[in-house]
């Protein structure tokens, strides 16, 4: 790949990494205001917590579906906005993140690299001379530090070439900047994690509408989550996952009552339709005449005690679990049965099981 060339130019065009969050935004904004043509770009990695709602949680009759924050604020900024996903390539970064992770399972250094050389090839196939993203100095503990924004540039291959224009004036200059494309006394220089300079920018432009400026927006980071995705990694000694993966793991009470096989419970009328489209391959579990969940079994099913030991789990969450008995149809390997037992009582549920 080549870069720009040095000559002067009238129409720059800038390609920017749009998340649909208060700084993002704000960064495209800011070179909008210097003339400059933007377009931006969004990565689906499958870990968006919108892309995941979206899935699961279908809206009231009459309702509006859920907004997507980036298809939202190109909209909003008037832009063209590009959307790709790269969750096949992003395996990788997830199971084996050179970096390694944050809290929980995030790889936000790996995951930043990523996407940053992404968005550089892009620019120079479509023609854009340079990138620029949303960050801010010392807003994210792993990935926006003074000593991780020389190795993003490095290690994604954009050396110059990357514009944090929220953030630029305590940066060394850019190429934009020193070629005269970008008028650096007009980027700003916030730090830190406070959001009230962007929020102010945000009045000054009169951008109202946008996501909480501390929001998150990657389940990599939910604790809760990458629990359920390590007991995943460990039940099948390896770091693999599907996209079918990725979606189950929000869905639902998860349970492992035995190491060799999970149950996922819904836990209200949306959990249990969006389930319903994960049945091939597994047990399906569900009440007969009263209200229950569904109840999709995965693992080594091959056993009637524990397919009998997941019903009654499952009837424990249903209507009847007051009941002496309670009735259930369950799907197996193409067959269909009608059984009855005694939901498991609380005490006989331990804290370990839930996943």
């Amino acid at each position: 790949m080549t870069n720009p060339s040095p000559a002067i130019e009238t129409n720059i065009r800038a390609l920017g990494l749009l998340s649909g969050g208060l700084d993002s935004t704000l960064a495209a904004r800011l070179l909008m205001e210097q003339g400059i043509e933007v377009a931006c770009v969004n990565f689906h990695t499958g870990f968006c917590i919108q892309s995941h709602t979206g899935a699961i949680r279908n809206p009231k009759v009459g309702a509006s579906p859920p907004r997507h924050d980036a298809l939202h604020a190109a909209k909003t900024l008037g832009v063209k906005l590009h959307m790709v996903d790269i969750s096949s390539d992003y395996v990788r970064i997830v199971t084996n993140p050179k970096h390694g992770y944050g809290k929980n399972l995030n790889p936000c250094l790996d995951c930043k690299i990523f996407m940053v050389a992404k968005a550089w090839e892009m620019a120079q196939k479509l023609g854009y001379h340079f990138i620029f993203s949303g960050e801010v100095l010392g807003q994210r503990p792993m990935s926006q530090r003074r000593d991780t924004f020389p190795v993003i540039d490095r290690e994604a291959g954009v050396k110059g070439w990357l514009l944090r224009p929220l953030t630029a004036l305590r940066m060394p200059e850019t190429e934009p900047e020193r070629r005269g494309w970008v008028d650096r006394n007009r980027l700003e220089g916030f730090s830190g994690r406070g959001r009230k300079p962007q929020m102010a920018l945000a009045k000054k432009f009169a951008l109202k509408d946008y996501p909480s400026p501390a929001g998150g927006c990657c389940f990599l980071t939910d604790e809760n989550y990458t629990r359920k995705l390590r007991d995943l990694w460990a039940y099948r000694d390896n770091r693999d996952y599907s996209m079918d993966d990725i979606l189950l793991l929000k869905a639902g009470r998860h349970i492992r009552p035995r190491p060799h096989f999970k149950l996922m419970i819904g836990r209200d009328q949306a959990e249990n339709q969006f389930l319903s489209g994960f049945r091939k391959g597994r047990v399906v579990i569900q009440t007969v005449n009263l209200a229950g969940p569904l109840t999709l079994m995965e693992g080594d099913t091959s056993s009637p005690e524990d397919r009998l030991l997941a019903c009654r789990i499952a009837a424990r969450y249903s209507k009847g679990k007051d009941m002496d008995k309670v009735q259930l149809k369950v799907e197996h390997a193409g067959v269909s049965e009608i059984v009855e037992v005694s939901p498991l009582p609380a005490h006989e549920l331990p804290d370990h099981w839930h996943v």
